[in-house]
């Protein structure tokens, strides 16, 4: 279901919050580089507290201004496009970022930000996960 990636060793490559592999449904609007408005139901890849990445098919420029709401809870952010990623199947991967940080935005907990797989935490949940099995 959902992963934390491990952290850099380099304290200055490291993320400004950690990162959750996870599909949240979203709505994300906005202006495409033609001038035309779009609405587009997506998925996102990743999220953590200062935005998402998702996987889209409309074409964006990197700084365009969208707004991203989420499914489930309707709650809804303004975003500009940070990133702009692979294409896969017809759809790119988006960096969206937060005008400001939202970490309650997913209502999710992240993890601390020296949260690694290794933790003792994730150890014991792993083996909790296979005894079930």
């Amino acid at each position: 279901m959902s992963q934390v990636t491990n952290p850099p060793s380099n304290p200055a490559a490291r993320r400004r919050s950690q990162r959750v592999l996870v599909q949240v449904h979203v709505r994300i609007t906005g202006t495409d580089p033609q001038g035309k408005p779009f609405v587009e139901q997506a998925v996102t890849l990743a999220i953590n507290a200062h935005g998402a990445l998702v996987a889209m098919k409309h074409r964006l420029i990197s700084g365009s201004k969208v707004q991203m709401r989420h499914n489930a809870t309707d709650d809804e952010q303004e975003c500009h496009v940070a990133h702009l990623g692979h294409v896969r199947d017809g759809k790119t991967e988006v960096g969206l970022e937060f005008s400001e940080p939202r970490p309650g935005f997913w209502r999710v907990a992240f993890p601390p930000e020296d949260w690694t797989p290794r933790s003792p935490e994730a150890r014991t949940a792993l083996r909790a996960k296979l005894v079930e099995k």
